[in-house]
């Protein structure tokens, strides 16, 4: 289902827990890391949709998590042609998205990234909210930077970091060393992994 620009409606999940870290999946035998999102069906509200993909990669339901805020507009992004299947070139441009930050109201061992037969995630991690960009499939990392800022203001609690998207482009967050630009990635305390996931402290390795 595409609009007549040629871009297929989508949502965007950013997936917060009570420590206003982000869901951050590593997407299956790829170094790509990403949030959540998925294609609108046809007949389908952004919200429902939101929630179905929720489900479908991540394993939550809506008793699971609250709608903190949703962006007030459609994010576009344009896919480059070698990622486009050859037959649909020429009339498919990429996608336009509806992103949701969303806060979990339950506890880690309900993830399950095997919730379907076709899982996109085979490993996951907390991330702090402003995630390092540089591992983001390059024509997604615009959008990214749009949703994550439009909806930081949204965030429970007055736990808001310096913003810190790209190497070097705004100055190091708090945890990463300056020297070097590395940041030390450790699991939260008595984090519980979901069936078929691991914990991979390391996104580029």
């Amino acid at each position: 289902m595409l609009d007549r620009e040629g871009f297929r409606p989508n949502v965007g999940i950013i997936l917060l827990n009570q420590r206003n870290q982000v869901f951050w999946g590593k997407r299956i035998r790829t170094h790509s890391w990403q949030f959540p999102q998925g294609g609108i069906d046809r007949g389908e509200s952004p919200e429902q949709a939101m929630f179905r993909e929720l489900h479908e990669e991540v394993g939550l339901h809506p008793e699971h998590v609250r709608i903190v805020a949703r962006t007030r507009d459609w994010l576009r992004y344009e896919v480059p042609d070698r990622f486009i299947r050859r037959d649909a070139r020429g009339f498919y441009k990429g996608q336009k998205q509806i992103w949701f930050l969303l806060q979990m109201v339950t506890h880690d061992h309900h993830l399950n990234l095997r919730a379907t037969d076709h899982p996109e995630f085979d490993a996951w991690r907390w991330n702090d909210y402003w995630v390092p960009l540089d591992v983001v499939v390059e024509f997604k990392r615009g959008v990214y930077e749009m949703a994550l800022t439009e909806l930081a203001r949204f965030l429970p609690r007055n736990d808001r970091q310096n913003r810190y998207l790209r190497g070097g482009s705004r100055g190091p967050r708090e945890g990463m060393d300056a020297d070097n630009g590395s940041m030390e990635m450790q699991p939260p305390p008595h984090m519980e992994l979901p069936p078929g996931a691991s914990f991979d402290p390391n996104p580029q390795g």
